[in-house]
């Protein structure tokens, strides 16, 4: 485990400065000296215990909480603006009656007069022991950037900063301190003549039993002794607390715009490295494995199929007597020529599949061009969140139109439906997921629980905007697309083609009487198959997945889209490749009911990040509620879920196109 260095002088780590550069995403403030430089809070939240690693819950309290007995302003705590991406993902920002003035050091400052308000009963004591027990955070912003705890990585060497420091801490008997007493050390630049930027935060909370409130207002803050001592009475007995901090000034060399780069430590690169050429081995050998079959095994099979063909089988001597024993040995993918682009069974719903996973397609990989390039800093909070949802929501034009032109091309004749349930029932279910989830949180009192009026303008957003533009995908797409029956045979479209501009049609007609399918071997089955090929693309992101499920539970910050991009480029290449190879093996087993099995099989790989989601359950996290483990189960299978209509919709393009070009490759009369 990482151990924090508490004493001042290690603090001096925030002034070194890295190579990285990002768009900083906000204007940088310059203070002069003495002016006020605002400290605002956001809720607590629990991270990992720095003795067993174990995160012990997933809910998070506002900071005025009244349990919590903080201190507040005068005339009460003030909102402060929030962007739509930070207010889902729980940031509660409010103004706080510290004060700090720049350069004006201050050693010890009590934050308020002890009010009776302020005493902890026994409720209220009890509530904030047992968020000590699981290791809750304070979590303050001062000029927008995070006050941190410094570590250093014992595998690296290198100094970072985490988010928050401890709300309180356990003694060797493991009974509960609170923190009454936080130095604040802030490191600033000198950005012109008698202009100041803060670069940098780092808090120092103490738990210290003799500090005391004087009558003229100053206060004590007692002497550090280095352990916790500082006890809240369990037994009814009221304890009055007062809270001291200091604030101790520093100037430092590093820029404005590079402030945040301890914050973005890279946990274990080596790792990531490894991955990242593990998984592009796989590539490689799946990539091979697929060009050997379309080299060798297609070639021949096209050219044996097209030879065939050209002979006269009215002749039953000389060559026609080789024609007759070539076509008693013809099998294989050619045999199915007539069924294999019949329409699926529920075709709707496939085509709905379809649509909301070529949306999903194209918002992430645009939020994860965004972030590479560094328009999504985490110096604008929620910046990624909001970018999420702003994408989704364009891109409705896009999930539209391919489900259109997808349920035309099966044939289908409910167009009505089709463009109902495009924008309505894959973004319905994750919403009413998404909203009963935030019940539990609402009856927990959490402020992780985003509001009603958030609710409703993402209702607002998704029915004003997403709907139109998914309906107006739908109707050029309709209009674009035709059915096999009114489209020219002799076509073969390319790929682009495929997706783009031009009618999706089958090369070849389909017969009225579907054929009979022979019995398959065991690895073809649907389940087997669906184990074997959703491996794969699992196998691809499973250690980036790790550090994900990392920095979204523990709350650090995620900032390695280059990983990122590459691992999502290797996902996409695993699921087109084992997709592509499952359906040429059905095929060449005669099944022609490749639709569903080449979606169902990519996506597969969602069972293995739900499996990976409850083995980190085991290893990972402790929790101490039945709130805490139904909102991680029901997070997880929301992320799986979308997961899976994500893959899935990559496999079942991929082996579209790929069936689109083998049998326009034929001849068929």
């Amino acid at each position: 485990m990482l151990s924090p260095k508490y004493p001042l002088t290690s603090l001096a780590l925030l002034t070194s400065t890295a190579s990285a550069f990002y768009l900083p995403g906000v204007a940088p403030t310059t203070y002069e000296h003495g002016s006020i430089v605002p400290l605002n809070v956001n809720p607590l939240t629990p991270v990992g215990s720095e003795r067993d690693s174990q995160l012990r819950s997933v809910i998070s309290y506002d900071y005025y909480h009244p349990a919590f007995r903080f201190c507040r302003p005068e005339g009460g705590p003030k909102e402060v603006s929030e962007s739509l991406g930070s207010i889902l993902f729980g940031d509660r920002i409010l103004t706080s009656p510290f004060e700090l003035k720049m350069g004006v050091n201050e050693s010890c400052k009590s934050v308020c007069e002890p009010k009776p308000k302020y005493k902890y009963d026994k409720a209220s004591a009890l509530f904030t022991n047992q968020r000590i027990r699981q290791n809750y955070n304070f979590n303050m912003l001062i000029d927008g950037l995070p006050a941190g705890t410094p570590y250093e990585d014992p595998l690296t060497k290198t100094d970072f900063t985490m988010r928050g420091f401890p709300l309180g801490e356990l003694d060797d008997e493991m009974k509960p301190a609170l923190n009454n007493h936080i130095d604040f050390v802030i490191y600033y630049h000198e950005a012109a003549k008698g202009k100041f930027r803060v670069v940098g935060v780092a808090a120092v909370p103490e738990s210290r039993p003799d500090t005391k409130r004087k009558p003229d207002g100053t206060a004590e803050c007692g002497v550090p002794r280095g352990k916790p001592n500082f006890y809240i009475n369990e037994d009814g007995e009221q304890t009055e607390v007062t809270w001291t901090y200091g604030v101790y000034w520093v100037a430092s060399n590093t820029a404005w715009a590079t402030r945040w780069d301890t914050y973005l430590h890279v946990f274990d690169p080596k790792i990531h490295w490894f991955s990242l050429i593990n998984s592009a081995i796989i590539v490689v050998f799946l990539c091979g494995m697929v060009a050997a079959i379309l080299m060798r095994a297609l070639k021949k099979d096209i050219a044996r199929y097209n030879r065939l063909d050209s002979f006269n089988l009215d002749d039953l001597s000389g060559s026609g007597g080789e024609a007759e024993d070539g076509v008693q040995e013809d099998s294989g993918w050619k045999l199915v020529h007539g069924d294999v682009f019949r329409t699926p069974k529920n075709p709707l719903l496939l085509s709905v599949f379809l649509g909301n996973g070529a949306q999903l397609f194209v918002m992430t990989g645009c939020t994860i061009i965004f972030a590479l390039l560094g328009f999504l800093s985490p110096s604008n909070r929620g910046s990624l969140g909001g970018a999420m949802i702003l994408l989704y929501t364009i891109f409705g034009f896009i999930g539209g139109y391919t489900s259109a032109r997808v349920y035309k091309s099966f044939g289908g004749d409910s167009w009505k439906r089709n463009i109902a349930m495009t924008p309505l029932l894959i973004p319905g279910i994750v919403f009413a997921t998404f909203f009963l989830l935030n019940l539990f949180l609402w009856a927990k009192g959490s402020s992780g629980a985003v509001p009603f009026t958030t609710m409703l303008v993402i209702l607002a957003i998704w029915f004003v905007i997403s709907v139109p533009l998914s309906f107006a995908g739908s109707w050029v797409g309709f209009r674009h697309a035709v059915s096999g029956d009114e489209c020219d045979q002799s076509l073969k479209p390319t790929l682009t083609e495929l997706i783009v501009s031009q009618p999706i049609s089958p090369p070849v007609r389909v017969n009225q009487i579907p054929r009979q399918i022979p019995p398959s071997t065991t690895y073809l089955r649907p389940i087997p198959s669906m184990l074997l090929v959703g491996i794969l693309p699992f196998g691809a992101i499973f250690v980036e997945l790790f550090f994900i499920m990392n920095n979204m539970w523990f709350g650090k910050v995620y900032y390695m889209f280059g990983f990122l991009f590459l691992t999502y480029t290797i996902m996409i290449i695993t699921c087109a490749a084992v997709s592509v190879l499952l359906v040429y093996f059905l095929l060449c087993s005669e099944n022609y009911h490749w639709q569903w099995r080449s979606f169902t099989a990519a996506g597969a790989s969602a069972g293995y990040v739900f499996a990976n989601a409850l083995l980190y359950w085991i290893r990972q996290l402790s929790f101490g509620s039945l709130t805490s483990g139904l909102l991680y189960l029901g997070y997880s299978l929301l992320l799986s879920f979308l997961f899976f209509i994500l893959t899935g919709t990559i496999g079942f393009f991929a082996s579209w196109a790929f069936v689109q070009r083998i049998y326009s490759s034929i001849k068929i009369d």
